[in-house]
């Protein structure tokens, strides 16, 4: 047998996500709406497409080790310098590598309880320590992240915003304010994934060489690219080097960077994307509306339903509409385990939501 180490044999063997896929296999058949990863069901940028088409005859080539094609595309976006970037296989595995970067045995870390619980498995696996704070009602809390962060001298603090898996957001000035909040030598790690879906005045004005902060982006959600694994993280070039230490030089396809590059100059798909995102939240407010739900206000590819009881009446709705072929997702932790997450969706997907809903809360209630 390998000689795992002692740290190794302490962890649990699962993962945070049972994916789809795995959910299907199991069942024996597939789902007939997929509303619950917050993929974009609208796919990416036609130009995108077209890139990637072009790309795989070059595949059998490794794709630019230092992606610079698409570090100097994402730093004219930003207005930062290509150094302030770092393109990795998604903001999981950018985690994993500022995890592995920053944090040793015992090493102090603070986050939300119920929030992105992959940050967690991350920490958990370099054997860093994680100090969990409640969130305020159905926000992160970033003055007890601030506090936490004081009380243990914590080296990461962690901060999605907009939030997964409540959907909500908060101002530009609340994350400046933490920052400020924060004590030397803690870095803030803001994860941003859903942030082109977010209002205006979200994105806080943070220079790119501010050494407290680094953020996380990608291009899973808003451009519909989940599939690709390819995102990228802001920071000070210090920071942003050392990532070079540690990372998959090779990690990140060709087809992927071509795709990413494509996406990015398209603004005008983005904005079609917003646009039916925002009309599927609207379906989506409706239907638990209509149900007797809450629809929590989202700005995010996904919306919160609250389901009116505790987290065992809500998995009870989510495993009917798993039995009835649809598929969604329900936060981990109390109270938020009170809600189900379902993706926007097409409106075939929504119009078999809204059909099954109403007979799984039957169910439930049963």
């Amino acid at each position: 047998m390998p000689r795992y180490t002692p740290l190794v044999q302490s962890l649990p063997s699962t993962v945070p996500f049972v994916g789809p896929e795995t959910q299907e296999r199991a069942r024996g058949k597939p789902f007939k709406a997929r509303l619950g990863a917050n993929e974009s069901v609208f796919g990416p940028s036609p130009h995108a497409v077209k890139a990637m088409e072009r790309a795989v005859g070059d595949v059998w080539m490794y794709g630019d080790s230092e992606s610079r094609e698409l570090r100097d595309a994402l730093a004219a976006r930003h207005g930062v310098a290509p150094e302030n970037i770092v393109v990795g296989e998604g903001i999981d595995g950018l985690l994993g590598l500022l995890v592995r970067l920053t944090i040793g045995a015992g090493d102090a870390v603070v986050t939300s309880d119920g929030a992105y619980p992959t940050f967690n498995f991350h920490v958990a696996g370099f054997g860093g320590v994680l100090h969990k704070v409640p969130y305020a009602g159905n926000f992160e809390d970033p003055e007890a992240l601030a506090r936490r962060a004081a009380e243990v001298d914590a080296k990461l603090v962690y901060i999605a915003n907009p939030d997964n898996p409540m959907g909500s957001h908060h101002p530009a000035r609340a994350i400046l304010r933490l920052l400020d909040a924060l004590p030397a030598g803690a870095l803030l790690i803001l994860d941003e994934a859903y942030v082109e879906l977010a209002p205006d005045g979200t994105a806080p004005q943070i220079a790119a060489n501010d050494p407290r902060v680094i953020r996380m982006r990608t291009f899973s959600k808003a451009y519909g690219l989940a599939g690709a694994r390819i995102g990228y993280a802001i920071g000070a070039e210090d920071l942003i080097r050392s990532f070079n230490k540690v990372r998959n030089h090779f990690g990140v396809n060709r087809i992927a960077q071509a795709g990413a590059l494509a996406s990015i100059a398209d603004v005008d798909w983005l904005d079609n994307i917003r646009t039916e995102i925002g009309a599927a939240r609207e379906t989506l407010a409706q239907i638990a509306a209509e149900n007797g739900l809450v629809a929590l206000p989202s700005a995010t590819n996904f919306v919160t339903m609250d389901c009116g009881a505790d987290g065992e009446f809500a998995r009870r709705v989510m495993e009917e509409l798993l039995a009835r072929d649809i598929f969604v997702r329900m936060p981990f932790v109390p109270p938020h385990n009170r809600c189900i997450r379902v993706s926007a969706g097409t409106p075939e997907d929504l119009g078999r939501f809204a059909a099954a809903l109403p007979l799984a809360l039957a169910a439930a209630r049963a």
